[in-house]
């Protein structure tokens, strides 16, 4: 009777599930629902023909990793949670090409945070949910373990920001093959239903809106060994700040021991961050942790008695290619530029980081910066990040209409004015819009940002009044005249806002957001004393990122430059942040060349840096005063921006590139190019030095127009071709 039950459940567990409905399952009692959970599950399915297509939903709280057949699938799957705070993502996954006939074996393996972070909000409860409709689903018929190899490293964990846990994995106690063992193997019990989907506390799942994560394969490292009492530390160089994961391949002839991996960015910006260990068992071993950590160099820490036959890492990130080319003659500019490609690359994946390291957080003011980077280096893929962070800024929108970032946050919520007056604004959701012309994406963002503009309020004078919101932080650094800098990112808002109406034919909403921005305006004028501007209870130093924001937003006159480029010239207390607003500001007023002075002279310690591949935080490293000084700040490469724009002169002026702006300063590069993946295709623009002046080469892609103004000729339209244009010395 006995082998009749057994024999029966094995072959439900191999029954195709035609009429069951996909359930949230997980470890029984709960068991799983703790702090840095590891649930292996496992179901078998049979299969007479193979489909074409064979699309996957596949859901967890946190991340997992899928098997078919005992082949890798999918490298941690799945998204922080979430799209809005009571919802998650799932990936929807063609396991097709790794079906066959007759029996198939599924195997997830599901890490649950368990806890909450700056760019996760717990569901609170471990889960997976799988649905191959017409094939299999989650239900009670599959089986699984917590994974026994798998704990949490001894001693003081990352800090409060990260969602994540240090990775333990002890080699001894792993499980070998699980993956396409029978699905009765030792320790498997069949699986809990704990809901259906829609249900809390997962929510409502949103396909998942980003592509998976870009696997650059394996690498071998070389290291240097340095010996210690007791261990050696193996230091691997990378070839750039990256993320990874570290492969180890150890030989330990009685087992038993503990391996840290760590590395140089363990300890940054101020604060612990992510490391990782491994205890060996006897015998060669080869091993790969699963959480990515990112640095410049990997260390490894060997107890005596243990070999290293190699060190390797695996790279991946978000599947965007550096499509946008630029080069020119001067080897600062160059360095600066490969370095801000690569502090990109290294703040890019769930969402956008402030760092990669100690936060992983998606801060508006630097997904701003960092947006305006992308749309001139990176492939238009990485416009789908874009649209995920604005959607998430939308849908994490407080009942009281504030927004607030990072986001998705469990255990952060406070308003920041400054960054979402900015993220709304023209440098944020607005220029999103005239670089795609993705109006859908602006039609359900619209809504959030009028209740949000709705919040604020102007004093008698007409200026901006003080919104405090959770944090009054206008930028790192001292000096802040934080009425002005709150003013002037409102005129931007109220700017963005009109040009969004106007896009979605709101005419009384575009006429009221200009008015007041004309109320703004005036109130900002009468803070202007003859030489600058300065709010009249402000008492430090003038401030120049006021100056820059009354340039940018269309505030301060012409008449008014020659006192502001004085004051410019003799005032920075900028952050690397708001640093690329003062630069735009200079190239505006006619003063490019003092620009580049300027942006040479402050970003020369990072850029000339020969030990980091990536931009810091502040002007300096490891300083409060800007933040804890990460090395690895995208908002850093925003003079890449003022390049593109000021100095090649290129940026839409039409909606998708329809019709586009070429006005190159020849002049203060006097040989560039830059290549530019738009969505309307890819634009070149590059300039030589001729006899008496410049030849300009230009290549206008299918369906737009390039309007090219240079020097000693009227504007002209050019349209799709390659052309060549003579500019002659003025």
């Amino acid at each position: 009777m006995k082998k009749t039950l057994l024999l029966l459940l094995s072959v439900l567990w191999l029954l195709p599930a035609f009429s069951s409905v996909p359930r949230w399952i997980g470890a029984p009692a709960g068991a799983a629902d703790t702090i840095n959970s590891w649930t292996a599950f496992r179901r078998d399915v049979q299969l007479d023909e193979v489909p074409l297509s064979a699309v996957a939903r596949i859901a967890v709280d946190s991340k997992y990793w899928l098997w078919v057949n005992g082949a890798p699938v999918v490298r941690e799957g799945g998204l922080k949670r979430g799209p809005a705070p009571a919802d998650g993502y799932c990936d929807e996954v063609d396991l097709a090409p790794y079906l066959k006939r007759g029996v198939n074996r599924l195997a997830v393996l599901v890490w649950h945070f368990g806890k909450e972070g700056f760019s996760h909000k717990s569901s609170g409860r471990s889960g997976l949910f799988f649905d191959l409709k017409g094939m299999v689903a989650s239900d009670t018929s599959w089986r699984c373990r917590l994974h026994p190899a798998y704990s949490t490293c001894d001693g003081r964990g990352p800090n409060y920001r990260l969602p994540e846990s240090n990775i333990r994995f002890d080699a001894r106690l792993d499980l070998p093959g699980w993956q396409t063992a029978p699905c009765d193997a030792e320790g498997f019990v069949p699986a809990e239903a704990s809901g259906t989907e829609g249900a809390a506390p997962w929510g409502a799942l949103v396909p998942r809106p980003v592509p998976q994560w870009k696997d650059f394969g394996v690498k071998r490292a070389k290291f240097v060994r340095r010996a210690g009492d007791g261990c050696d530390t193996l230091v691997a160089r990378l070839p750039y700040n990256m993320q990874l994961t570290p492969v180890l391949e150890l030989s330990d002839p009685a087992g038993g021991r503990t391996v840290g991996i760590l590395t140089d960015h363990t300890v940054a910006g101020g604060d612990v961050n992510l490391r990782a260990e491994y205890v060996t068992r006897p015998g060669r071993q080869r091993y790969e942790s699963p959480g990515w950590l990112s640095g410049e160099e990997l260390w490894v820490v060997v107890p005596h008695g243990v070999g290293v036959h190699e060190i390797a890492f695996r790279e991946s990130g978000y599947d965007t290619e550096p499509s946008g080319i630029f080069s020119c003659d001067d080897p600062f500019v160059m360095r600066f530029w490969q370095k801000a490609l690569r502090t990109l690359y290294v703040n890019m994946r769930d969402t956008f980081f402030d760092c990669p390291d100690r936060e992983r957080a998606q801060w508006w003011g630097d997904v701003v910066v960092m947006m305006g980077e992308l749309f001139y280096t990176y492939s238009p893929s990485a416009h789908a990040l874009m649209r995920k962070a604005m959607l998430e800024l939308a849908a994490w929108q407080k009942p009281d209409g504030a927004l607030f970032s990072p986001i998705p946050a469990g255990n952060y919520d406070s308003e920041l004015p400054g960054q979402m007056l900015a993220a709304v604004g023209r440098y944020g959701f607005w220029n999103y819009y005239m670089h795609t012309g993705d109006r859908s994406t602006i039609e359900r963002v619209y809504p959030a940002v009028k209740r949000y503009l709705a919040l604020w309020k102007t004093d008698p004078t007409g200026l901006t009044g003080m919104r405090r919101g959770g944090w009054n932080w206008g930028d790192w650094g001292d000096e802040r005249d934080m009425r002005l800098i709150y003013a002037g990112w409102h005129a931007l808002a109220l700017e963005g806002a009109a040009n969004m109406a106007g896009v979605l034919g709101l005419d009384d909403d575009a006429a009221g957001y200009r008015a007041e921005r004309e109320r703004v305006a005036a109130g900002y004028e009468r803070c202007w004393n003859g030489t600058a501007y300065r709010h009249p209870d402000y008492t430090g130093s003038t401030d120049d990122r006021v100056q820059a924001l009354a340039v940018v937003a269309g505030i301060a006159s012409p008449e008014k430059y020659d006192a502001l480029f004085a004051t410019l010239r003799t005032q920075e207390h900028a952050s690397p942040y708001m640093e690329k607003y003062v630069l735009e500001a200079l190239f505006r007023m006619g003063h490019g060349d003092y620009a580049l002075e300027r942006f040479r002279r402050r970003f020369a310690p990072m850029v000339d840096d020969p030990g980091r591949t990536t931009l810091f935080e502040g002007w300096d490293i490891g300083n409060a005063k800007y933040g804890g000084g990460t090395t690895n700040h995208a908002w850093s490469g925003g003079p890449l921006t003022v390049i593109a724009e000021q100095v090649c002169g290129l940026r839409p002026l039409e909606a998708g590139y329809k019709r586009f702006a070429v006005a190159p300063a020849c002049s203060l590069m006097p040989r560039a190019s830059i290549s530019v993946p738009t969505v309307a295709g890819d634009i070149r623009v590059s300039w030589r030095p001729v006899k008496k002046g410049w030849e300009l080469r230009l290549t206008v892609p299918e369906g737009t127009t390039a309007c090219v103004s240079v020097p000693g000729r009227d504007a002209a339209d050019y349209e799709q071709g390659k052309h060549t244009i003579r500019i002659n010395y003025q």
